[in-house]
């Protein structure tokens, strides 16, 4: 069998081997000269310059809706959009590692490596139109990630959550992988645009075609922390150091969510009503478990990691309404439009929480942000904006995201899991104005690391003033996503 490489296919590709390419630089020049580190700005830059030149090879061939491989990766709009915004969430990620003392200095070259083919993983992960593809990127993504939690200079807290996040993970990659071979071998296919057709007609009549189905969705419920596959969060958000769990709570997440909507568009929910209810509930479990948790939490990564639990409670409402809606490309849209939003407030927040770390094994509870507002006003200013989008409250882009994603819900006739979504909504004022509060109200000494975090302090203020402009030209941006995705 003569096996031939079309250069279109390696065009559709090159964002991937940019990456690739890009992660090789900073080892093969620690190795020449003699396994020393280079200049760290050297290192970030490289990288940056790879991440860069990804996204913009992504934005000249992707988007197309041209297929690579026989069919077996897509670039389409959903590789497009949210390939930028997990391009976007790791550049950002990259510059807390540069800056956070639990990451910078030694073994950084690793570290970018790891991370950017952490990436590569992803943007497989979201073109792949094959479940063994998306098997790949999902391991690929996950394996990198749980080396770049224990490589932490913290010995302690870190170590247990890699070893926890790799348990738990390798737990839900095989459950993953067992759900696919019950598709195979039920179906004969993989192949997600061969299995189009006949999924509907497969659900009603196959078992094991649902079984397989029902196990994929599980170990997708997982990677996105959806209740009850959600109790590793919290430890590894905490134990993980801030810059990882930034990158694990929009990079990771946007891409996981874009895969998933792959498998959500076989309309599996309209052939089994079973599973469109389990789902539903998982959906307002996961929201009441996400913000009643976070009300008891006091160290700060810990309610950030529960609230990051609620807003996958959001999403699957929004995946849920792709699902049975005819035409489910504003449904699609709002929730890849929701994705952007809430990367952009979440890495703002987590950048501020990264600058506020003295040392590596420094850990931030809520009430040490007492009297930050007096020392940093602007910083403070930044990360209220952050912490009322991330609450809904107008002109926020925060707003605008659970407007459009409860709005295509209420088009499809899930009126009551809007409901459960606005009422969710009002219990996490709760806790995040207490940051807020704590902040402009109590008297501390709460202030910023000494060492330099300028690229931090400019991203923080970036991403604030986005949050703001963003929700007041909202329209026109979910009208792009939505343009994308048709």
């Amino acid at each position: 069998m003569n096996f031939t490489i079309d250069m279109g296919d390696v065009l559709l590709i090159s964002p991937m081997i940019a990456l690739f390419l890009s992660s090789l630089v900073p080892l093969t020049i620690k190795v020449l000269k003699g396994n020393a580190e280079q200049a760290p700005i050297a290192t970030l830059t490289q990288a940056l310059l790879g991440i860069i030149a990804a996204a913009g090879l992504l934005v000249s061939f992707g988007g197309g809706g041209n297929t690579a491989f026989n069919g077996v990766l897509a670039f389409d709009g959903i590789t497009l959009t949210t390939g930028l915004i997990a391009l976007a969430a790791a550049a950002g990620s990259l510059i807390l590692m540069f800056e956070n003392p639990a990451t910078r200095g030694v073994q950084f070259s690793e570290l970018v490596f790891l991370t950017l083919s952490s990436v590569l993983g992803m943007l497989i992960l979201i073109s792949a139109l094959d479940l063994l593809m998306i098997f790949i990127g999902l391991e690929m993504m996950s394996l990198s990630l749980y080396i770049m939690i224990g490589m932490s200079h913290e010995q302690r807290l870190s170590k247990e959550s890699a070893f926890k996040y790799f348990v738990l993970g390798s737990l839900a990659s095989a459950i993953f992988l067992f759900g696919i071979s019950f598709i195979f071998g039920s179906s004969g296919q993989t192949n997600i645009l061969q299995l189009l057709d006949t999924t509907v007609q497969l659900v009603q009549t196959n078992r094991l075609f649902l079984f397989g189905l029902v196990l994929v969705v599980v170990g997708f419920c997982f990677k996105v922390s959806v209740a009850p596959f959600h109790a590793w969060t919290p430890d590894v958000y905490q134990g993980a150091p801030t810059p990882h769990t930034a990158f694990m709570a929009t990079a990771v997440k946007v891409v996981s969510f874009a895969a998933f909507l792959r498998i959500i568009a076989l309309r599996p929910l309209v052939a089994s009503e079973s599973l469109f209810d389990i789902l539903q509930w998982l959906a307002v479990i996961t929201m009441l478990v996400g913000n009643t948790a976070a009300i008891l939490q006091n160290n700060l990564k810990r309610m950030l990691a529960y609230s990051s639990i609620s807003h996958s409670g959001y999403l699957l409402v929004g995946l849920l309404t792709a699902g049975i809606s005819d035409n489910g490309s504003f449904a699609a849209s709002s929730v890849i439009f929701y994705l952007f939003a809430y990367s952009l407030m979440t890495v703002g927040a987590f950048a501020l929480v990264s600058m506020m770390e003295k040392t590596e094994d420094h850990t931030m509870e809520v009430d040490d942000l007492a009297g930050f507002a007096k020392k940093r006003p602007a910083l403070a200013m930044c990360f209220a904006i952050f912490m009322l989008s991330f609450a809904g409250m107008p002109p926020s882009i925060g707003f605008f995201s659970k407007f459009y994603l409860f709005n295509a819900a209420v088009g499809e006739g899930l009126i009551w899991l809007a409901v459960w979504g606005v009422l969710n909504s009002v219990i996490s004022v709760y806790y995040y104005l207490r940051p807020v509060v704590v902040m402009y109200m109590k008297e501390g000494e709460a202030d910023v690391s000494h060492a330099g975090h300028f690229a931090t302090a400019f991203m923080i203020i970036v991403t604030a003033a986005l949050t703001l402009l963003l929700g007041v030209v909202s329209g026109p941006l979910l009208a792009w996503f939505e343009s994308s995705l048709i």
